[in-house]
């Protein structure tokens, strides 16, 4: 993907989250309280049900229409997607006993990535981040999966389809995630959102590389910006990714009645993705680092050369100066005991102004010799 051109219109933005988006001090553990962005109308849940012979697709109002696939041997992927409307979601926690402290913290959307392991079920939350509008805009979402004995809860705040990989993969009778158990449809989704996270390294190295050659023309004042802006986009890319790797790490280190050992081979193959990403960004802070530098070196270079010309020019006519300061005293040489015979040399005028002109045609000779400009 080449570097764009037009650096500071097409920069991407994050959206931070503000202290407001937090619960009220001093609220009890397992308040249930929406704190994010309200981005859909009506909650959507579907409901996705396979086995290695079948697959079916649902949409619902009630969650109490999946129990029909529950009672099944096949599994079963529930996706909901909005976050609003807590009482309907209180409806599937319920449904699912979902602890109080799943139910705070899949709507309390500024999470940092985690797993927590429950008696009935592994709580994962993630942040998906992806570009918009051509690469101008990163979008950050928080995803929270719940795993449980032969089905997957997965909650989104947007109704954006990040999951369609997945979806397909499903529809092929022989895919692996097919004839797995939920915990492999699990490792699929998190492997998505991990794969997400190259497109934005991507995006990020190619503004880096547009910024570097902006610089290498000039250090234009909006660049100093711009580098500023990369810089805190890098800032939460890291905090979104770096939750994540310790947390997979004990997802794969515990063991757990919820996730098979062959399904842990899969974790460790996103654990090292997720290392490159963290490797990658990490050369683009101190890349981003050196543009600042280089910047700032660009500028006090600038300086030093117009100090330079500025001193050049001061010291060639001190000199002047001298002179014409010397013929200024104005003594009246009828007066004065010392004469001064220029003062009344019919020449003497043009005759200093040539002495002027001659020394600083010698300084400025002098200073070219020495390489000073």
């Amino acid at each position: 993907m080449a570097p764009r051109n037009k650096l500071k219109n097409l920069l991407p933005s994050i959206h931070f989250r503000r202290s407001g988006d937090r619960k009220k001090p001093g609220s009890p553990p397992g308040t249930v309280e929406h704190t994010g962005v309200r981005h859909m109308d009506n909650i959507k849940i579907t409901v996705h049900d396979y086995s290695a012979d079948h697959i079916e697709e649902i949409s619902i109002n009630e969650i109490q229409k999946a129990q029909q696939y529950l009672d099944t041997p096949s599994k079963t992927w529930v996706k909901v997607r909005g976050l609003h409307d807590t009482e309907k979601l209180k409806s599937i926690w319920d449904f699912f006993e979902l602890h109080p402290l799943i139910q705070e913290d899949i709507v309390h959307t500024s999470q940092r990535p985690k797993v927590e392991v429950y008696d009935n079920c592994i709580f994962f939350v993630l942040r998906l981040l992806s570009y918009s509008n051509g690469g101008q805009k990163i979008n950050s979402e928080q995803i929270s999966i719940v795993l449980g004995k032969n089905y997957v809860l997965s909650f989104q705040e947007t109704d954006n389809d990040h999951f369609k990989p997945v979806l397909d993969r499903l529809s092929i009778k022989a895919s692996r995630v097919r004839q797995k158990g939920a915990d492999y449809l699990t490792y699929a989704l998190i492997d998505t959102i991990v794969d997400y996270y190259f497109n934005v390294i991507e995006y990020i190295g190619d503004d880096i590389e547009a910024l570097e050659d902006e610089l290498l023309k000039g250090p234009e004042d909006h660049l100093l910006q711009q580098t500023h802006k990369i810089r805190r986009e890098i800032i939460f890319f890291r905090k979104s990714v770096w939750p994540l790797r310790d947390a997979l790490n004990t997802a794969i280190r515990d063991e757990s009645q919820f996730i098979d050992n062959s399904t842990k081979i899969f974790l460790r193959d996103v654990y090292d993705h997720i290392i490159q990403v963290i490797d990658n960004i990490e050369n683009y802070r101190d890349m981003v680092l050196g543009l600042h530098d280089m910047y700032m070196s660009y500028v006090s270079n600038r300086m030093n050369e117009v100090m330079k010309v500025l001193t050049i020019i001061a010291t060639i006519f001190i000199p002047l100066t001298f002179v014409a300061g010397v013929y200024g005293m104005n003594f009246d040489p009828e007066t004065s005991p010392y004469n001064m015979p220029e003062l009344s040399w019919y020449w003497g005028y043009p005759a200093a102004m040539g002495v002027m002109g001659v020394i600083a045609v010698i300084m400025i000779f002098y200073f070219k010799r020495k390489g000073w400009f």
